[in-house]
């Protein structure tokens, strides 16, 4: 019967250390499966930052390099057509020095005649000067309809310096060749705006003709001109087609890895392409991967001593009453030290009870929140809320749990929000809301810190500002017109064409410039300007209909809002510019005409007061979903065409006066059959 028993026991035991181990390797799989997760998570969170940085560059120096070009080419033309007129008794230098031709941008100007001769410039040129060897000329000898030609970098003859050449043929009235117009352009006028660009120690920014020859490069703090990269993939897709995208190669000018993103200028063979190395991109991923694995090394390394330890607490099992109290000590300090491990995790998180009363928390949000002797366990939500909030920098003040839950349900609503403490220094946290349906927690609060991303978003809205500033600089040719108009006299067809130009320009550059500017004050000020007061729903709207300047033919917007009055506690100004933005996208994606709506109504949620949305709806084009997606990044617009006038940057202006108000903004649309834009806006206490 003894041995029986012990035949039994020992089975028992060998089942129980089985089980033991195939949860011990089970546990340490995962883990190394979890952390393999989150790095991979990690590097393509980084990757889509990078890429989500390299397009903004490029659409801002495509805009500053389309914007330079088509002020060169209108002063060529205006120089081709002073030429035909006063032939070599123009003078060049005048017109320089009368701002006609902007020497900060463009360091030569001069007419070659039909022979290759050198005869005219707006700087000294000694002896006879024969550029018919150029490529610059001779391409326009046997093209009587060639466009502008933008040349490689070339050694000028006549200043001694690299320059990038921008020429026009000039035709006389019978059609015959009489010899083209050059302005030349230093490439570091390029590369000294590409250098505020901040692209790291290897970045690389660069103006390419579609022929693989760099016009001007900028490799770090390096300038480099005629760099070939003809062998590059990525003159291959612009050649098919592609006017812009990603891929990640070693160049084959320097042999260095980086992500590449390219945008091609429309309407010339030229495009601009930046880059980040790959090493600098994934530094931060590198650093998280040598923690994460040290923390994965150290949960594994304590799952296999605590299988150790419960396999040793079995086999002494049968021993003495004492011997079985140690190893069961043990396990429990072994326990004890695995939760110290998962307690040191760098996210904050608060659980709440079954009634909604706070039942833990971990040291991560105390520390976030510098949370010291104060007690919190069994406060609940509505007490929690208003001490959170009391710890917020001013503008940045936590809504509420009762907030979050009602965005949660809600799919079209941005479910987190962004808190600045005013304890430990500036430290941003983004809290979310996670509901959970167990007996004995109804919902998590998660806390992470992300003061580092906010950081960054401020230096990126500093470049907005910077880039914004330098997008001035064709206002140089607005300038030049115009006094040209006022000292000169000319018939009424080049009249009218100068007047347009400068009209045209003038109005696109303010409108950018304007955008810009307010979108980056916005964004560094958080609010902070803001000046809240009472303002009733239904008379801001209506002042705003009435003011809106309507295109010809179409009918006024369709009003639908309550008799009883509603309140706001907003910014009135930045209130009417979002909605003044909303209305008048209505009306410019609906150029085929049909109502532009806009209803007023209270929400029908259980708070008090409820939420007041605001709808504007148009019968236009409509989005596909992925264009709805991508509505509210800058600069980017769902018409491609070019026939609807825009910058891209009023949907961004529009999202940010509204979270900062602490409302949210959803977008339903159809594609050909319109769009819904919906603002939703928290009511104002009653008095």
């Amino acid at each position: 019967m003894v041995a029986l028993r012990s035949l039994t026991t020992r089975g028992r035991q060998r089942r129980t250390f089985f089980a033991i181990w195939v949860a011990a390797v089970l546990l340490m799989t995962l883990t190394g499966l979890h952390v393999v997760n989150l790095l991979e998570d990690s590097r393509k969170k980084e990757q889509a930052a990078a890429e989500r940085d390299l397009a903004n560059l490029t659409r801002v120096t495509q805009e500053h390099a389309y914007r330079t070009l088509r002020g060169a080419d209108q002063a060529i033309r205006f120089i081709t057509e002073r030429y035909l007129a006063l032939g070599n008794t123009l003078d060049l230098s005048a017109l320089s020095a009368a701002g006609v031709i902007d020497t900060d941008i463009f360091n030569q100007v001069g007419i070659i005649n039909e022979k290759g001769l050198y005869i005219l410039a707006n700087r000294p040129v000694t002896g006879r000067l024969d550029l018919s060897d150029r490529e610059h000329f001779r391409v326009h000898v046997a093209d009587a309809n060639r466009a502008l030609f933008v040349s490689k970098p070339v050694l000028g003859r006549a200043t001694g310096q690299w320059s990038i050449q921008l020429t026009r043929r000039i035709n006389r009235s019978n059609g015959d060749f009489a010899g083209v117009v050059v302005i030349s352009i230093d490439p570091g006028y390029f590369t000294r705006f590409y250098d505020e660009l901040k692209l790291g120690a290897q970045g690389v920014m660069a103006l390419y003709g579609l022929d693989g020859i760099a016009r001007a490069r900028l490799v770090g703090d390096k300038t480099e001109v005629g760099s070939n990269a003809t062998s590059s993939q990525i003159f291959t897709r612009m050649i098919k087609g592609d006017a812009h995208g990603f891929y990640t190669n070693r160049s084959v000018v320097d042999s260095i890895s980086r992500l590449y993103h390219f945008r091609v200028i429309p309407g010339y063979d030229l495009a601009l392409i930046a880059g980040f190395t790959t090493d600098e991109i994934f530094a931060v991923s590198a650093r998280s991967r040598q923690a994460l694995l040290l923390q994965a090394g150290l949960v594994i390394l304590l799952i296999f001593l605590l299988a150790v330890a419960l396999t040793r607490h079995l086999i002494k099992l049968n021993r003495a009453t004492a011997a079985r109290e140690f190893a069961r000590a043990q396990a429990q300090d072994r326990t004890e030290q695995l939760n110290v491990i998962f307690a040191l995790s760098p996210d904050g998180f608060v659980s709440f009870d079954s009634q909604h009363r706070v039942k833990y928390i971990n040291p991560a949000f105390a520390r976030m929140t510098g949370l010291n002797e104060l007690r919190l366990d069994g406060m609940d939500e509505t007490d929690f809320s208003a001490w959170l909030a009391s710890r917020c920098v001013a503008g940045t003040r936590f809504t509420g749990i009762s907030q979050l839950r009602l965005r949660n349900a809600n799919p079209k609503s941005q479910v987190s929000e962004r808190l600045e403490m005013r304890v430990n220094g500036k430290r941003v946290l983004q809290v979310e809301l996670r509901l959970s349906n167990t007996p004995t927690v109804s919902q998590i609060l998660y806390f992470r810190d992300v003061t580092h991303e906010t950081e960054v978003d401020d230096m990126k809205s500093e470049f907005l500002s910077t880039a914004a500033h330098e997008l001035r600089t064709p206002m140089a040719s607005i300038l030049g017109f115009s006094e040209v108009l006022l000292t000169q006299e000319f018939d009424a067809a080049s009249t009218q064409e100068f007047l347009e130009i400068i009209y045209t320009q003038s109005k696109v550059m303010a409108n950018i410039l304007d955008e810009l500017l307010d979108l980056a004050r916005i964004e560094a000020r958080q609010g902070k300007d803001f000046k809240y007061s009472r303002i009733n729903v239904q008379a801001l709207v209506t002042s705003i209909t009435k003011s809106l300047m309507l295109p010809a033919g179409r009918s006024g917007t369709v009003l639908s809002m309550p008799d009883e009055p509603i309140f706001l506690m907003a910014d009135e100004g930045k209130l009417r510019q979002a909605i003044l933005n909303v209305l008048t996208n209505a009306y410019k994606y609906s150029p085929a005409g049909g109502p532009v709506e806009l209803t007023v109504a209270p929400q029908c949620l259980t708070e008090e007061p409820a939420p007041v949305a605001i709808h504007v709806s148009d019968h236009g084009m409509g989005m596909t979903p992925e264009q709805v997606a991508q509505v509210f990044d800058r600069f980017y617009r769902a018409d491609k065409s070019g026939q609807i006038t825009g910058t891209g940057l009023g949907m961004s202006i529009v999202k940010e006066i509204i979270e900062l108000h602490h409302g949210h903004i959803t977008i339903e649309s159809n594609l050909g059959q319109g769009t819904c834009i919906s603002l939703s806006l928290p009511q104002a206490q009653p008095k």
